[in-house]
């Protein structure tokens, strides 16, 4: 992963990160305002060496004192030097629990003690710090074995007495907020990235090339109301949806399909908005002055007819069982040189009909006598219709849905093109958002000069009231053999509108 996946990962579950922060610090927060603050008050003990009159007498009584040090420090926690504390100050306890809160200590090469006492009082911490160097005082000597004289060798003073604390050691508030802070936004970051890694959903164009190895030829705008006006491209051309669909038909010109031009536009799954895709994307070729032939080639769930509100009661089965022709059943629509060849009748083997050898033969002919040709087929994983038909067409264009579609189910998908030899020219992502950290369209603009209203031509009082005409009959006008160059005169008639 790149620097800029992991920039993306905190963009994305920013929201959950700062939760989960908020909740360490929370924790933080109420562990800190249930412990019982606690001081701390300290004692210092000077160790010596009685008797000694030269310098060579001096430094063995020094080197005697160190090498005792360590003794002296553990006796502090023994009932030998805390049972008299707690006799003393009347303390209801024993020495075992009181070892707990008492801590002795002596720095390297030195021969003071330090009596560390912690106790939610700081008067009691005081009294016991004080009490306690002078039990240990008074019990070293009586341990350390006498010398010449009746007397011990070691000397204890108390040079610091301990004096009640302040301010409390423990809990220590700003230590503990910030810990509480960074542990919370060190879960927060860990989730976030298992989140990511167990994600098995296509968002992104990288994750769909991993998966197909095919290029991305197009990024499709989401768009809250898609449903309302599937053909946004017609409805409203200055959209960023709009614009998502001109930029897919420019990429789809550069594609190097060995001179041929007829398209399987499919999908891994149902819902991926394949149909208004091909739908769309026909009507931007259309606009930028291709011959474009739609076929609605899912004879399962037709809806080519139904968005482009034509008939579709006779259509692409009629033409391949032999009961129509194709000048007869294919509508030109919405003035442009766009023509539509509906599905028809759902008939009861649409694998074997476009899998025939007369589908074979109306794709060569649409082929020679238009620019572009589309074929809306049904999805790959639950029918095999769409990779049939991918083999007789020169590649399969595959809508992957962003955030919807799985990588397992992508990974079908491409294997079911491969198995029977079709061709993957390319996916199209759809349904990409417009902002968030998964947005394909954050770096370009999109929305800026396109604040102005398109004026409307002025149309003639004739047009007018044929568009009205056709609008009420709901049914396009139809197209004659000549038109689709399917007639043996469109050679020479071409000839001679070419010179």
């Amino acid at each position: 992963m790149e620097l800029s996946d992991y920039i993306r990962i905190l963009r994305k579950n920013w929201l959950v990160i700062l939760v989960l922060t908020a909740v360490g610090l929370g924790a933080a927060t109420a562990f800190t305002l249930t412990r019982t603050p606690t001081y701390e008050s300290s004692s210092t003990i000077f160790v010596s060496t009685q008797g000694g009159s030269t310098t060579a007498e001096l430094q063995q009584g020094s080197n005697f004192t160190q090498a005792r040090i360590n003794t002296y420090v553990g006796l502090v926690a023994t009932p030998a030097v805390l049972d008299p504390v707690i006799s003393s100050l009347g303390l209801s306890t024993t020495a075992e629990l009181l070892a707990k809160d008492v801590k002795a200590s002596a720095a390297l090469n030195s021969t003071l003690i330090t009596i560390s006492v912690s106790d939610s009082d700081p008067e009691t911490a005081s009294e016991i710090a004080n009490e306690t160097a002078v039990s240990l005082s008074t019990v070293v000597p009586q341990l350390e074995p006498a010398v010449d004289g009746g007397a011990s060798p070691v000397r204890l003073t108390r040079v610091s007495a301990a004096q009640p604390a302040l301010q409390p050691t423990a809990p220590n508030v700003p230590l503990n907020l910030i810990l509480g802070v960074v542990l919370g936004l060190a879960v927060g970051v860990g989730v976030a990235v298992l989140r990511t890694t167990l994600d098995n959903r296509v968002r992104t164009p990288r994750d769909a090339e991993q998966i197909t190895h095919a290029p991305a030829i197009g990024a499709i705008a989401y768009d809250t109301k898609a449903r309302e006006r599937p053909l946004i491209v017609h409805a409203d051309p200055l959209s960023p949806r709009a614009e998502s669909f001109r930029a897919l038909r420019t990429n789809l010109q550069f594609l190097d399909m060995g001179g041929r031009s007829s398209f399987v536009v499919t999908s891994s799954i149902p819902s991926e908005g394949k149909s208004t895709t091909t739908i769309n994307l026909a009507i931007a070729l259309a606009d930028a002055g291709k011959r474009v032939a739609l076929l609605d080639t899912d004879l399962r769930k037709p809806k080519v007819a139904e968005y482009l509100s034509i008939e579709g009661g006779a259509g692409l089965t009629d033409v391949l069982i032999g009961r129509a022709k194709v000048n007869e059943v294919m509508l030109p629509w919405g003035g442009r040189s766009l023509y539509v060849l509906p599905a028809g009748k759902i008939p009861p083997n649409p694998s074997e009909l476009l899998g025939s050898q007369q589908m074979t033969v109306l794709l060569e002919m649409l082929e020679r006598d238009f620019d572009v040709v589309l074929c809306d087929a049904p999805p790959l994983l639950p029918v095999t219709d769409a990779a049939i038909l991918a083999r007789a067409t020169s590649g399969a264009l595959m809508v992957a849905s962003a955030g919807k579609v799985t990588r397992h189910q992508l990974t079908g998908a491409t294997e079911a093109l491969n198995t029977v030899g079709a061709k993957l020219a390319g996916f199209i992502l759809s349904m990409v958002p417009t902002r968030g950290p998964d947005s394909y369209y954050s770096g370009y603009g999109y929305g800026y000069g396109y604040g102005y209203r398109e004026i409307p031509a002025k149309t003639s009082r004739f047009s007018k009231k044929k568009d009205r005409r056709s609008r009420e009959s709901g049914v396009a006008e139809e197209v004659t053999l000549d038109e689709l160059g399917f007639s043996p005169r469109r050679t020479s008639r071409e000839s001679q509108r070419e010179a």
